[in-house]
């Protein structure tokens, strides 16, 4: 086994997480009321939308930072529960 291996292993388990995930959001809005529950998802005040005749640019600032934080503090859970 090489260097490589693992790596490749971590690509592929990675790829397949975010394909599950987008599956699971393109169905979220199919369901009823179920997508309200992340409305707020790129509406936080601190996202920035500009748009003008031919053009339009949107940069979600602060879902970014929100989200990080989220995803931060599970996965301080995760390694805090798995270290034991």
């Amino acid at each position: 086994m090489g260097a490589w291996n693992g790596i490749g292993r971590l690509f592929i388990v990675a790829g397949l997480a975010l394909a599950g995930v987008g599956v699971f959001l393109t169905l979220l809005e199919k369901w009823s009321g179920a997508g309200a529950a992340f409305g707020w998802i790129g509406r936080l005040p601190g996202d920035l939308s500009i748009t003008r005749e031919r053009f339009s640019l949107y940069v979600p600032i602060t879902t970014s930072l929100v989200l990080s934080i989220l995803l931060s503090v599970v996965l301080y859970i995760l390694s805090w529960i798995f270290r034991r």
